[in-house]
């Protein structure tokens, strides 16, 4: 089992910045590749960032070049950076754990393991 734990959410203004942070409990072997993904109310949920166990990074269109996902093997935690935040970026946010060493493409689905959420929220 693993148990994923975000924390960092918060509300800001337009243009400013969060970090996301995320740590993971359990075999590690459970969490080889990990993302974040929002979901806000009436939509479906979006992939923001993905990991693998190489270290490469992908990213949404929607948030290239104003987040940066990463993570710390040492202490079993994944971070996101959010730079230039939107009003559009409001969303519950949240971590995700997958056995697989990588997804080409990522698919949701395949996260074998969820943390709680961290609501974020950005006014204009």
């Amino acid at each position: 089992q693993v148990q994923l734990v975000e924390s960092g959410g918060g509300s800001v203004q337009a243009g400013g910045s969060l970090r996301l942070s995320c740590a993971a409990f359990g075999y590690s072997w459970n969490f080889n590749s990990m993302g974040w993904i929002r979901q806000a109310p009436g939509k479906e949920r979006e992939g923001v960032a993905y990991i693998d166990s190489d270290g490469t990074a992908t990213y949404a269109d929607s948030v290239k070049g104003r987040f940066t996902i990463s993570k710390d093997n040492a202490k079993n935690t994944l971070y996101l950076q959010m730079n230039s935040l939107k009003p559009e970026d409001t969303a519950m946010h949240y971590c995700a754990a997958s056995p697989l060493y990588k997804m080409v493409p990522v698919v949701l689905e395949k996260y074998k393991s969820w943390g709680q959420g961290t609501q974020v929220t950005v006014s204009s």
